[in-house]
């Protein structure tokens, strides 16, 4: 009797399965180095992949923690103050003289809520930050609240930084003005690189432009006092303009909203003091002290920085209007209106340094370069708090893998990508992004304070040092004012700026609220469907093995060959009549063969090829309930992309309706074609989430969940 697989050369031994003329090339150099490029490139731009065991060599030091995480809050001093003035400036030139008082409230809100917060890095360390205080203090909902907030907040984080940056910078090069969506979306995937290389490296690259930006302002300050008490006169270039506002005569209610209005636009300022409360985990032990020390150093310094601009933007009589905020800046000589008036810290810096040039250059550019790197301090939160979620199964868990570089670059691409969709979008400007800024951060600061509150009181039932207890109290007295507080300035930022795009907020936050409740829903559903009920493991009373094709040649029959290995039950070959002449043919090729497997060719009257196997593979099954059928497929491996165009079609689909049938199981047989060969020794990166698990035995594993939802 003639034997198909040893007429095709096959055999089969222990832990190998190929056909014995087939072999690897002796040579393949070509093939090596092409296959290596796609990963030298990653290797360039990424640098070398890092193991698990060196994550701690990614644990940052408070001196570079604060540039990493206090970025954005840093750079708010170069909005912030131009703000207030730009929301007073719609009650016309006689609002500037609230501008102190204004300033004031604001620094007075940032300095609760750095002590706030100085409480939260202390008692919750795993990098949940305000989700995590939610959740465990007043319930899964309110934490996905929280969650879906700062989401959103950090994506606005990257899109205003940037811009602003942008537009800062189109004020020292202004053959830049016109492409500035362009140049903002450069400086984003600039700034997505140099994440995905790690954490400790990035710190590295932007602590000393941060630093820097620090020194600038700190320069400018001290040198305008010194100026100011040498009897120097400072007057900014822009002192001499009027600014004239749509609302005239401004009173009463009216006067109140005014100054409610550039109140919440001056909270600009506290936006990034939540970042650090998220980046916990990337701080070198002890965690929660050094989170807490950089806090307060963010705070002094964020304060002395908004405060000092601000009240330079005061003395040097600086004036700042937008057409599109209600306000006008007008040249009284000449009646013009004023369109090109510089960013107001570039007129601050621009008198200061009237008499010392290299002193104005250091902060323009430093100005622009601190609000490129604010978007950072978004790259550093929005990643770990989507490992969060996703570990929590609010997200998809790939958001809870770590890539090459030991950061989660899952978590960062989309970040990335929605900043750049935001950007593009809004054609980067400034004054339309803004309106949706901040909303999110005094949902997430309110809410979190509120939990604070909550947790003092859990921990207080128990405790009975005196000590502790007073402790506590007072933890929960800096947290109940901070919540009060917030809660005051997010009613203000949603009444004030509702209607100039705070409700697109309001609707986002919403929308992922219900997405990521029902990512929950899904994995529950999942986790139970998957919870072994004792009836699984009842082995089938036999298996029926069925082997598709189409033609005699050797990926038939290695696949005939293998699928006897496997010693089914029964096992025949189907193939399907699309073709009366061809099916004659292979019926007499197949009897010459004298293959020992029966063949049954199936009737397609219409030509089809899915649906008789199914009606087949599905009457099999009807005949015995408890039995399993094993259908074999024959595919080809192909080296290039275009070739799996051309082939495995037919296999693809059949593969895709045979999974849905319960009790039928689908093996694929490969065939290696020559033009594989060239990817033989290539070693594949592994896909996101599709290999690479976080180290298990952490200590924020979550038991219970299915394997099948671990990884997938």
């Amino acid at each position: 009797m003639n034997d198909p697989c040893r007429a095709a050369n096959l055999h089969i031994a222990p832990g190998e399965y190929y056909p014995a003329d087939r072999r690897p090339p002796a040579g393949g150099l070509e093939f090596h180095f092409v296959s290596k490029v796609p990963d030298l490139v990653k290797r360039v731009l990424l640098g070398r992949a890092l193991r698990s065991a060196q994550q701690h060599e990614q644990l940052l030091p408070k001196r570079i923690a604060l540039p990493v995480f206090a970025s954005d809050a840093l750079s708010s001093v170069a909005y912030a103050p131009q703000e207030i003035l730009l929301a007073l400036g719609a009650g016309g030139l006689v609002m500037y003289h609230y501008t102190p008082w204004v300033a004031a409230a604001v620094v007075v809100i940032l300095l609760t809520v750095v002590a706030s917060y100085r409480q939260n890095v202390r008692a919750y360390q795993s990098g949940g930050g305000d989700f995590e205080v939610a959740t465990t203090n007043l319930g899964d909902n309110w934490g996905v609240l929280v969650a879906s907030a700062l989401m959103v907040d950090y994506v606005l984080t990257v899109a205003v930084s940037v811009s602003s940056g942008v537009e800062n910078l189109g004020a020292l090069l202004k053959f830049m003005q016109p492409h500035e969506v362009v140049v903002a979306l450069v400086i984003v995937a600039l700034l997505t690189v140099a994440n995905l290389r790690g954490l400790k490296e990035a710190g590295a690259a932007f602590a000393v432009p941060t630093y820097l930006f620090m020194f600038a302002i700190g320069s400018m300050l001290l040198w305008g006092a010194l100026r100011l008490l040498t009897g120097d006169e400072l007057r900014a270039e822009t002192a001499g303009y009027e600014v004239r506002g749509e609302a005239v005569d401004v009173a009463g209610f009216a006067l109140v909203f005014l100054l409610l209005r550039a109140f919440s636009s001056g909270c600009a300022a506290l936006t990034g003091v939540e970042a650090i409360s998220n980046g916990v985990p990337a701080f070198k032990k002890p965690k929660g002290d050094n989170a807490a020390a950089t806090l307060l150093l963010l705070g002094v310094v964020a304060m002395t920085m908004f405060g000092g601009v601000t009240a330079f933007a005061y003395i040097t009589d600086a004036r700042f209007a937008e057409p599109d905020q209600g306000s006008h800046l007008v040249d009284p000589a000449t009646g013009q209106e004023i369109h090109n008036a510089d960013p107001v810290v570039a007129q601050v810096a621009h008198t200061v340094f009237s008499n010392f040039t290299p002193g104005f250059a250091l902060v323009a550019i430093m100005t622009a370069l601190i609000l490129f790197l604010a978007a950072n301090t978004a790259f550093n939160g929005f990643p770990v708090l989507g490992s969060v979620l996703a570990q929590n199964r609010y997200l998809p868990r790939q958001l809870h893998t770590r890539g090459d570089r030991l950061a989660f670059s899952n978590g960062i691409i989309i970040l990335a990508t929605m900043a750049g969709l935001l950007i593009y979008a809004y054609d980067a400007s400034v004054s339309k992004l803004i309106p949706l800024y901040t909303v999110g951060v005094f949902v997430s600061f309110t809410v979190s304070q509120i939990g604070m509150v909550r947790h003092w009181n859990r921990l207080l039932r128990a405790e009975t040092d005196p000590a502790q207890r007073r402790r506590m109290k007072s933890s929960r007295g800096i947290n109940a004012f901070g919540a009060t507080l917030t809660g005051v300035v997010l009613i203000v930022v949603l009444i004030t700026k509702f209607a100039l795009g705070a409700y697109i907020v309001c609707i986002a936050m919403p929308v992922l609220f219900v997405l990521m409740k029902s990512i929950r829903k899904h994995y529950d559903r999942v986790a139970t469907e998957l919870e072994p009920s004792g009836e699984d493991v009842v082995l089938p009373a036999r298996n029926h093995g069925i082997v598709l094709i189409s033609k005699i040649h050797k990926p038939t029959l290695r696949a005939l060959a293998y699928a006897r290995a496997t010693r089914p039950s029964t096992l025949e070959a189907v193939s399907v009549a699309v073709d009366a002449d061809e099916s004659r043919r292979l019926q007499e090729a197949w009897d010459a063969l004298d293959v020992p497997v029966p063949l049954k060719i199936l009737d397609s009257p219409y030509r089809e090829i899915t649906r008789p196997v199914l009606a087949y593979v599905k009457n099999v099954r009807r005949k015995s309930p408890r039995d399993v059928v094993t259908v074999f497929i024959p595919e080809y491996v192909v080296g290039r992309w275009w070739e799996q165009l051309l082939h495995n079609q037919s296999a693809l689909r059949l593969k895709g309706r045979l999974l849905f049938q319960p009790g039928v199981m689908v093996t694929s047989v490969p065939w290696q074609l020559h033009s594989s060969d060239r990817l033989k020794g290539r070693q594949e990166p592994p896909g996101p989430g599709s290999s690479r698990r976080p180290p298990r035995g952490t200590a924020d594993a979550r038991p219970g969940a299915g394997s099948v939802s671990d990884r997938d």
